[in-house]
């Protein structure tokens, strides 16, 4: 005890401490974090300016160390080093760290080195924009930012259209049509959900297909981060002849176009049918 009988805070253990940080509200920090963070060593950010304002607005002075996807192998075995004697919190500009944030590798390396890795559960944008969507959250699947570039986008998504579960992404402001379009080529009829702003002032969820979204952010155009969710497929089993469709789209399309085609057009496993269509083309 002091003089003015304040408990003086004991050490923290030695180790890594994962702390997931608010979204967008203060408000969110948990108490727990809070204490880590007035009780570590140091503090791992991705920007020390970010992660500056908020232990400011916690009133906490602490030492920040810089640590993001472009940190080398060296930052990383100096954090490793440091938290075999010291108590480092690994925290991500907003949200939980390494969810689509810097932090994968050195907790891998963290664990293969023996150092005591403790994680501090808090606010996460994929479980925030699930529970406001209304969409089915018995089964979902976070598959983080679609690819920038408008094939390598159809790919990602083609890639779990067989899926039954709620898909999840993050996007951007400026990149959100051109998803919701690419996904209204493929799934036209889903429900799509768009989650911006989360815990923020101007939070909003909209929901519709990705046609009437795409209409709609194309004349409101969107600020802010945003979370993008798919509804699953629907249990509608194809009573047609995929052989007929492949033979019929094979007359104009390459093997992996027309297995994609008739894909879309009736549910079915595309890998299942690029196989199909390689024996019938041959």
């Amino acid at each position: 005890m002091t003089d003015n009988n304040t408990p003086i805070p004991e050490p923290l253990s030695a180790g890594l401490y994962i702390v997931a940080t608010p979204i967008g509200n203060l408000g969110d920090i948990t108490l727990r974090a809070v204490d880590i963070l007035q009780r570590c060593d140091v503090v791992a950010c991705e920007d020390t300016r970010v992660t500056g304002k908020l232990l400011k607005a916690l009133k906490i002075s602490k030492r920040m160390q810089r640590y993001d996807d472009h940190s080398g192998e060296g930052a990383r075995a100096s954090l490793i080093d440091r938290a075999r004697t010291e108590a480092v919190a690994l925290v991500s500009d907003a949200g939980t760290p390494i969810i689509s944030d810097p932090g994968f590798r050195l907790v891998k390396d963290a664990r293969e080195a023996g150092i005591a890795i403790t994680t501090l559960p808090g606010a996460c944008a994929v479980i925030a924009g699930l529970t406001l969507s209304a969409l089915p959250n018995d089964k979902f699947l976070f598959a983080g930012f679609l690819p920038v570039k408008e094939k390598a986008r159809i790919a990602a998504l083609e890639e779990f259209a067989a899926t039954k579960a709620t898909l999840i992404y993050y996007e951007t402001g400026p990149r959100l049509v051109k998803s919701l379009h690419a996904i209204a080529e493929i799934w036209p009829t889903r429900e799509i959900a768009v989650a911006r702003e989360i815990t923020k002032l101007h939070e909003e969820c909209r929901k519709g297909s990705a046609a009437q979204l795409a209409e709609y952010y194309t004349s409101n155009p969107p600020k802010g981060e945003i979370v993008l969710l798919i509804g699953p497929p629907e249990d509608q089993a194809f009573a047609g002849d995929p052989d007929a469709l492949l033979a019929e789209a094979l007359k104009t399309l390459k093997i992996s176009q027309a297995a994609g085609e008739v894909a879309k057009a009736t549910g079915l496993d595309r890998k299942v049918l690029y196989a199909r269509a390689m024996e019938l083309k041959q």
